[in-house]
């Protein structure tokens, strides 16, 4: 098959709203994020991620939000699913079920909690491949995985399995970025997987960053990502200092807590998350709230 890259540019790595007392998937301000993040400037929304709290979701929830997100897009962006857990079985049905609903894609975590070896994560990425050619982007964690997925073993994942397409390095170590931006073959796209090093990966030649930031900033998000794409580099140093304090409250408590109570201030969902994830302590949300006062994008109402 064909290897094309799913996207290059921002795509936002898209939160899960919940109904007020937290009991189901609220499938109205779904779909409002969606056209929301589309008219902002998105170019791909990448559904059920670690953002997206995919854990704590059921799997008649999870189909929900797979078709909804599909529907809602109707074809304007990529929709790329996190199918990934770290059951090879289950992460086979995930992306089977995913494609079915007409997923653009898949993103495809290190497994957590087993500690695989580098060999035991290629053959659970050649198993997904067999059970579906849906094109995956491999997401590199070890932050929240206690797994790396090494340069040698995206680069040879990239040549040997055809149906993965991209990384997502969320390591925070540039030398191994640099490591597979120097080696991977031309159809391999390369994501920040970190809001706060998208422009250095932009400046050594990546393709774009799965964003939280860009749950809450769409609009100066992709514009500072489309402008450093374009090579405007001077612009683009302006718009990351502009937001850089919002981007580090995106990780004052775990995400998705801090974005997720940005976007209920501003009224685009409920304040709602699912345990283990809780709510926000009064302390930090003074603090992430006024990280991302003055941008006009959080001031029209959900």
């Amino acid at each position: 098959m064909e290897n094309p890259k799913l996207f290059t540019g921002m795509g936002t790595a898209l939160v899960t709203p919940f109904t007020a007392d937290g009991d189901e998937i609220d499938e109205p301000a779904l779909r409002n994020l969606i056209d929301r993040q589309i008219a902002g400037g998105a170019d791909a929304l990448i559904v059920l991620g670690t953002t997206g709290e995919n854990p704590t979701v059921t799997d008649e929830e999870r189909r929900r939000i797979v078709e909804g997100s599909v529907e809602a897009a109707d074809g304007r962006v990529p929709v790329v699913i996190g199918t990934g857990t770290n059951s090879t079985r289950e992460s086979a049905r995930f992306s089977r079920e995913a494609a079915r609903a007409g997923a653009d894609g898949l993103l495809v975590v290190g497994p957590y909690y087993n500690k695989p070896t580098q060999a035991g994560f290629r053959a659970h990425v050649a198993a997904i491949a067999d059970a579906t050619d849906c094109p995956q982007i491999i997401y590199n964690v070890p932050g929240r995985t206690s797994f790396n997925v090494t340069a040698e073993t995206m680069l040879q994942l990239a040549e040997e399995v055809p149906s993965v397409v991209g990384s997502k390095e969320a390591s925070g170590d540039l030398e191994q970025i640099s490591d597979i931006l120097a080696h991977r073959p031309d159809d391999l796209a390369v994501y920040a997987g970190d809001d706060e090093i998208t422009l250095p990966l932009l400046a050594l030649g990546g393709d774009g960053v799965v964003s939280v930031i860009g749950n809450a900033l769409p609009n100066a998000f992709s514009t500072m990502v489309s402008t450093a794409l374009d090579g405007g580099f001077d612009e683009a140093h302006a718009l990351h200092f502009r937001m850089l304090e919002a981007m580090r409250a995106c990780f004052y408590e775990t995400n998705p807590i801090p974005v997720k109570t940005v976007l209920a201030e501003a009224g685009f969902l409920e304040e709602q998350f699912r345990l283990p994830i809780a709510s926000i302590s009064d302390e930090q949300r003074e603090r992430v709230l006024e990280a991302f006062a003055g941008f006009e994008e959080l001031d029209t109402r959900g």
